[in-house]
């Protein structure tokens, strides 16, 4: 379907590393010897993504070496799942694995904890503090960040607010833009019929 799109190969397909099934050395080798065999179209579109239960980091970068395969890096799975790698370090490391010609920019999902909820539970919103203070990672890096956040639209303006007010992101255009329509919340309450008034005959 990308191809038939017309998109170069920064187009990409993100996958996980999988399951575990008890021995990790192998489930990360039949990753490498199935991912050897998929057509080079395919090869040049999947990234792998560090999980939050099961494989962290250190284990993509490994499938790195053994594959070339990018990792597309979330920093809320690092904080729960990792080897003591500082953000700004596991950033790079992960930034590293991408061609910058053949693969483009480095992807990843950006997200935090949910308050409240169980561990890995993705925040409804954007918390500005917390994107405040992983924006302090970045140290120069160009990522191409996608917010893995319910309410996507409201949090993306947002966070564009914040990378404009840090001088991270282009300045808004002059030029007046339409108002941005967003589609109907799905659990909003429907709202009430009017009831039509009666005329006097």
């Amino acid at each position: 379907m990308l191809d038939l799109m017309g998109l170069d190969g920064t187009a990409k397909l993100q996958i996980h590393v999988g399951g575990l099934y008890g021995d990790r050395e192998l489930a990360i080798s039949r990753f490498a010897a199935v991912h050897a065999t998929l057509p080079a179209a395919v090869k040049a579109r999947v990234v792998v993504e560090n999980d939050d239960r099961l494989f962290p980091l250190r284990d993509c970068l490994h499938l790195h070496q053994l594959t070339g395969v990018p990792i597309l890096f979330d920093n809320f799975h690092h904080e729960c799942l990792n080897h003591g790698e500082p953000m700004a370090e596991a950033l790079r490391l992960a930034a590293a694995t991408w061609h910058p010609t053949r693969d483009g920019v480095p992807m990843m999902d950006y997200s935090s904890q949910a308050l409240g909820e169980r561990k890995g539970k993705h925040t409804n919103d954007l918390v500005d503090e917390r994107f405040r203070e992983f924006l302090t990672n970045l140290h120069g890096l160009d990522m191409d960040l996608m917010l893995e956040i319910k309410n996507k639209e409201a949090s993306a303006l947002r966070a564009v607010a914040i990378l404009r007010e840090l001088g991270l992101s282009a300045p808004a255009p002059n030029a007046l833009s339409p108002p941005l329509t967003l589609p109907p919340d799905p659990n909003a309450p429907p709202k009430a019929k009017r009831t039509p008034k009666a005329t006097a005959t």
